[in-house]
């Protein structure tokens, strides 16, 4: 499978029992035949599809309301939530509850998820730093996602950053160019796509920091009114 291809072509797949790679096809039989969320999060935790769980204290599944208006999908677990076992628990996670809050959408009532269901990383000293998934690594955990949209039924899906938004929306997507923009997707009804709030956070001074977070808020407030 191309990493462009759509969650939609994952989804055909999965449900036909004919999935292109070895990963895929690991995670798609662990996939539960009547999957909901603590079914899928109990068998996610067993998930060896591809390396990164060598490294993982633990997956890090999605969380959030059983049928959430709002899903949102970032990239991968940071350290923090490796630790905790929860998605967007960090820094980064808090920037985006403030950034919610604002754009009016109640954190509690949306589901947040990751493509990737392990931290991946590489030693600085005795800090664990971020690395981005690779190709197979992210295919290998669409199967997971697609079951975790299929479960939640969201009326939006908000990608959180480029992996995101390729991942589901593909290859061909750009952030710089489309971010903030409801497109049409069998993801769900609607789905938009912004920056993710962790790189607001790596913006190299207060005001840059200021004026992206802006740019975020008024993103996920078109998710917000688009909702009604």
């Amino acid at each position: 499978m191309l990493l462009g291809e759509t969650m939609a072509t994952v989804a055909r797949r999965n449900a036909a029992g004919r999935d292109a790679g070895p990963g895929e096809a690991t995670a798609a039989a662990l996939v539960p035949s009547r999957p909901s969320l603590p079914r899928l999060r109990e068998a996610a935790a067993g998930c060896r599809a591809c390396p990164l769980w060598e490294r993982g204290t633990q997956t890090v599944f999605g969380e959030g309301a059983a049928r959430s208006d709002v899903l949102l999908v970032g990239e991968q677990p940071g350290d923090k939530e490796d630790l905790a076992g929860k998605p967007f628990v960090g820094p980064a996670g808090q920037l985006l509850d403030r950034a919610l809050e604002a754009a009016g959408i109640d954190r509690r009532r949306t589901y947040v998820t990751n493509v990737v269901k392990h931290f991946k990383w590489e030693p600085r000293g005795k800090r664990r730093i971020h690395k981005k998934p690779d190709a197979r690594e992210i295919r290998a955990c669409l199967p997971w996602l697609a079951a975790e949209i299929a479960a939640v039924q969201p009326e939006i899906v908000v990608c959180l950053g480029a992996t995101a938004a390729q991942a589901l929306l593909g290859g061909s997507f750009r952030v710089t160019r489309d971010r903030g923009r409801l497109v049409a997707s069998p993801l769900a009804p609607r789905t938009l796509a912004t920056v993710h709030p962790a790189s607001i956070l790596r913006m190299p001074d207060e005001a840059s920091r200021q004026a992206e977070l802006s740019r975020f808020i008024d993103d996920l407030a078109a998710a917000a009114r688009a909702l009604g």
